[in-house]
């Protein structure tokens, strides 16, 4: 699976076929995380994203309510059915997951599609780098902080992060090639001291799954798109739903296009 293109991936998910994480995947392609909500909620939930474009970074939306796809991320791209989990929230409450939203589908919904750090993840490796949650094979780790959104509306909240360790050398090198990036989160926010940003336990992530911290290394911290489900949760609209952590969309856009250098 780990080879197939993106549109192949997207109809191996469509029938079942694949159920993981995105992680490592379709190498080359731009990932997304999703936030589909109602029409009369979308425009202060645009201004969320816009206001806190590192860790809601817009990639593409629905150019109208009911939209199935989003044609600039792919041809053969249904939002109902090629993501390989999502999450069902009623009230800002979840409600369950699910392997595809067809029969929860509406003619009013709209569907943000935002940048996902795997896609600077293969930079990363590229360059040499260890990328951790690939290496070992699992869900990157990702943790709610103390950074506070800037609010939008309805919408506030404060910012998820994702981590991958590294010694202090490579977490300047990953600076530096995650400039390049900043529709796919940009730049780390943090490296060092997890309790500086309210994280009280490195081993025990909100979502994801542990990783290995080796001696010498540092936790570095990227803003990550698991933040808007937090400003839904927190926003309360009757219905919403997104991805499961770590189950992306994958897209037809080439990761190249977003770098800007």
């Amino acid at each position: 699976m780990n080879e197939l293109p993106p549109v192949e991936l997207r109809r191996a998910i469509r029938a079942g076929l694949f159920t993981g994480n995105t992680s490592g995947v379709a190498q080359g392609f731009v990932q997304c995380n999703l936030a589909i909500l109602p029409a009369d909620w979308a425009n202060e939930f645009l201004q969320f994203c816009q206001l806190n474009q590192k860790p809601c970074p817009l990639v593409g939306m629905s150019a109208q309510p009911g939209d199935t796809g989003i044609l600039a991320l792919g041809e053969d791209l249904d939002i109902r059915t090629d993501v390989p989990k999502y999450r069902i929230f009623k009230n800002g409450e979840f409600t369950e997951e699910v392997d595809n939203i067809t029969e929860y589908w509406r003619d009013d919904l709209v569907t943000f599609a935002l940048g996902c750090s795997f896609s600077f993840e293969e930079a990363l490796i590229a360059d040499g780098l260890d990328v951790r949650n690939v290496t070992e094979g699992v869900n990157v780790p990702m943790y709610r902080t103390n950074i506070a959104c800037k609010p939008a509306g309805r919408f506030s909240g404060d910012t998820v992060v994702s981590m991958r360790p590294m010694k202090p050398v490579d977490a300047i090198r990953a600076i530096q090639i995650c400039s390049r990036f900043p529709a796919v989160h940009g730049a780390p926010i943090h490296f060092g001291d997890p309790a500086q940003i309210g994280i009280a336990d490195i081993n025990s992530p909100d979502y994801g799954d542990a990783v290995t911290i080796k001696e010498g290394e540092v936790p570095v911290f990227w803003a990550c798109g698991v933040t808007p489900q937090v400003a839904l949760e927190q926003a309360k609209p009757p219905f919403c739903i997104t991805h499961s952590p770590g189950h992306m969309l994958v897209t037809d856009l080439p990761n190249s296009r977003l770098a800007i250098l």
